[in-house]
C-alpha cells in the first residue's frame, strides 16, 4: 500500500507536469543518485564524474565543464574528495549555489585512519571510534557510505532546491521524505545481512569504508593504502602482510576502479579469500536507484566473502 505522502505526490503529478527545475549538477554517482531522488518528477541532475572514474585527479571533459558552467546549483562532497573541483566550481560555476555536503549541519564526520592496521582511538559509550567535529585532523570524505548521512543530505538537497525553485518545493520535500523511508529499509536489510559475519577479519585496498564500518559495527582490520591517490610503500606492505598472517583466515578486498593495482603483494602465500568492494557504483546505472543498489551490493559482497562463499 502506498503511503499517504507518496499518494499525494502521485496525485499532484497526475494533475499536471512540474514546472521546469533549475540546472543542477552533482559530483559523484552516489551524490547524483540522492539528488536525482529528490528531483524525481521535476528534472534530472547532471553528473560530472562518470561511473568507474576515480575522484582524485579527474580531468573533466569539455561536455562536463560546459554542464558545470550552466549550473544553477552544484552539490558536491567537498575538496577532500575532489580537490580539483573546487577551482572549477569557482571559475565555471561562480554564480551557482555551491553546496559542500560534508559541511552540512547534522553530518557525522569521521577522521582518516593513517595507520596500516586500524587501532582504537577515543571510544564512545558504544565502543565506536570516531570524531564528531569538522576540525580534528584530516576528514574522511567518504561520508555517503553512512546512510544516516545520506538522510541528512536528502533534506539539505530538498531545502536547497526549494529555495532555488519554490514552485516545486512541495515535490522536493515529499521526495526527500520518501527517500528517507527507503533508506530506513536499506539499513534494516544491511543489518540483517552483516550481523552473522560481524567480527570476522578483513582488509581493504584503501581506507574508504570507515563510515559503513562505523554505522554497521563491522570494522576492517587495516588497509593497503591510505587513499586511492597513493600507493603503499614497502614498509606498509610488510605491515599488512604481517597483519594478515596474524589474523588467520581473512578476506582481502580490491576495488573495481583499481583492479590493475595488484593485491598479490599482500595475499601471496596467505590464507585469504579475495573479493571486490565498490564504494562509488562503478557498474551501476546513474539515477535514483543507484544509491541503495550501491550499499546493497557492498554489503552483499562483504557478507559473501566473510561467510566463506
Amino acid at each position: 500500500m502506498r503511503s499517504p505522502m507518496i499518494a499525494a505526490v502521485t496525485a499532484a503529478m497526475a494533475a499536471g507536469p512540474a514546472l521546469a527545475a533549475p540546472a543542477v549538477v552533482a559530483d559523484i554517482p552516489p551524490v547524483h543518485s540522492l539528488v536525482a531522488r529528490v528531483m524525481d518528477g521535476a528534472g534530472e541532475p547532471g553528473l560530472i564524474l562518470p561511473p568507474g572514474a576515480s575522484p582524485h585527479g579527474y580531468a573533466m571533459r569539455p561536455s562536463e565543464a560546459g554542464m558545470l558552467s550552466e549550473a544553477d546549483v552544484v552539490f558536491w562532497v567537498g575538496e577532500g574528495l575532489t580537490p580539483w573541483l573546487e577551482r572549477s566550481v569557482g571559475s565555471l560555476a561562480g554564480d551557482a549555489v555551491s553546496i559542500q555536503l560534508l559541511e552540512a549541519d547534522g553530518v557525522e564526520v569521521l577522521e582518516m585512519r593513517g595507520e596500516a592496521a586500524f587501532g582504537h582511538g577515543e571510544e564512545d559509550a558504544d565502543g565506536h571510534d570516531h570524531d564528531h567535529g569538522h576540525d580534528h585532523g584530516d576528514e574522511d570524505p567518504h561520508a555517503w557510505l553512512d546512510p544516516e548521512n545520506a538522510k541528512v543530505w536528502l533534506d539539505v538537497i530538498a531545502a536547497t532546491l526549494a529555495q532555488a525553485d519554490p514552485e516545486n518545493a512541495d515535490l522536493y520535500s515529499a521526495n526527500a521524505t520518501a527517500g528517507r523511508g527507503e533508506l530506513d529499509a536499506l539499513e534494516a536489510r544491511i543489518e540483517t545481512r552483516v550481523a552473522p559475519v560481524r567480527g570476522r577479519p578483513f582488509v581493504v585496498l584503501h581506507d574508504a569504508y570507515h563510515y559503513f564500518e562505523h554505522r554497521f559495527d563491522i570494522e576492517a582490520a587495516g588497509s593497503l593504502s591510505i587513499s586511492d591517490a597513493s600507493d603503499p610503500g614497502p614498509a606498509r606492505v610488510a605491515e599488512i602482510r604481517d597483519l594478515i598472517a596474524s589474523l588467520g583466515p581473512t578476506c582481502v578486498f580490491a576495488e573495481p576502479q583499481f583492479e590493475g593495482r595488484p593485491i598479490g603483494m599482500i595475499t601471496e602465500g596467505a590464507d585469504v579469500r579475495t573479493g571486490i568492494l565498490d564504494p562509488l557504483g562503478a557498474g551501476l546505472e546513474p539515477g535514483p536507484a543507484l544509491y541503495p543498489a550501491l550499499l546493497d551490493g557492498l554489503s552483499e559482497d562483504l557478507a559473501e566473502c566473510l561467510a566463506g562463499g
